[in-house]
């Protein structure tokens, strides 16, 4: 009997944040680790699917550094990176679009809708969804073909968001000549988030989320503000791939977004443990 209590009482501890969530857009990052296990894809799926079905309007954004990665070594071409964003000439824009467009996007599509979604794969060329111009140097370097964003369409996503579907986006955005850029993820699910003032914006990856030590699992921080995420910025604790997403958090959050989450995506089912539990597992960033 005692089993099957606790079994009531998780779902009845969900009841509150499934009203309080009821019909609210939730934009999810997916990218990092996470990515290349089938049995945590999985859960994750299965996370995103729930939502919908639970009457929240999921949208999900990936990443896919790990097989860009792997595509361009058996090509021979070397990546590089500045603070945490791809330098991405001609040869390196070509793959990052083959790999993001026509292969993980399709993959995490067709894992939604063997669910019984109706999930839907878009890139940011698509109906103009993510307008962007070249972005500037970074530390010196000339980034290549990696995007500024300069407008989303907040149209297109909305349709599709609050009917059946769950758009499913990959981070490559168009000019105003049809050129395609390469944005990293993490970037693009704040602009979306923002644009459509989400109510949450979860950041999933391969760490327990912000910690003031990075070695040290046991100074993970489960609310973290702007001061402190700034002053760690100012003493190098955040760096990498860690700063677009803490800043994508800290620019959502002044422009509206509701609650910004960075949790680990290698811990089974991390969506709904995070937000329909007291407790959560991952960092939520605050104002």
């Amino acid at each position: 009997m005692e089993q099957y209590l606790e079994r009531a009482h998780m779902l009845v501890e969900a009841l509150p944040y499934i009203q309080r969530l009821f019909g609210k857009t939730i934009v999810i990052k997916y990218g990092g680790a996470a990515m290349m296990h089938d049995d945590l894809t999985q859960k994750i799926m299965e996370d995103i699917t729930l939502l919908k079905f639970v009457g929240m309007n999921p949208i999900l954004v990936h990443g896919g550094g790990p097989d860009i990665n792997h595509m361009l070594d058996s090509l021979d071409i070397k990546p590089n990176f500045v603070d945490g964003l791809r330098v991405t000439d001609d040869a390196t824009m070509e793959v990052v679009q083959m790999v993001l467009t026509g292969k993980i996007n399709k993959e995490i599509v067709a894992k939604l809708n063997g669910m019984g979604a109706s999930a839907i794969g878009l890139c940011g060329i698509d109906g103009n969804i993510i307008k962007a111009v070249k972005a500037p140097p970074k530390n010196g370097v000339d980034l290549g073909n990696v995007g500024q964003i300069t407008s989303i369409n907040t149209t297109l996503l909305n349709t599709l968001a609050h009917d059946q579907y769950i758009p499913v986006i990959a981070p490559v955005g168009t000019g105003d000549h049809g050129e395609s850029y390469n944005i990293n993820a993490d970037t693009v699910a704040g602009a979306i988030a923002t644009a459509l003032k989400a109510e949450k914006l979860i950041f999933l990856t391969d760490t327990d989320g912000i910690r003031t030590k990075e070695d040290d699992p046991e100074s993970l921080l489960y609310v973290a503000s702007k001061t402190d995420i700034l002053n760690m910025i100012d003493e190098g604790k955040i760096t990498g791939g860690m700063l677009p997403k803490v800043q994508s958090c800290l620019s959502a959050i002044e422009k509206g977004v509701g609650r910004t989450h960075i949790l680990n995506g290698t811990i089974p089912h991390p969506i709904i443990l995070e937000i329909f539990t007291d407790s959560g597992i991952g960092t939520m960033v605050t104002g």
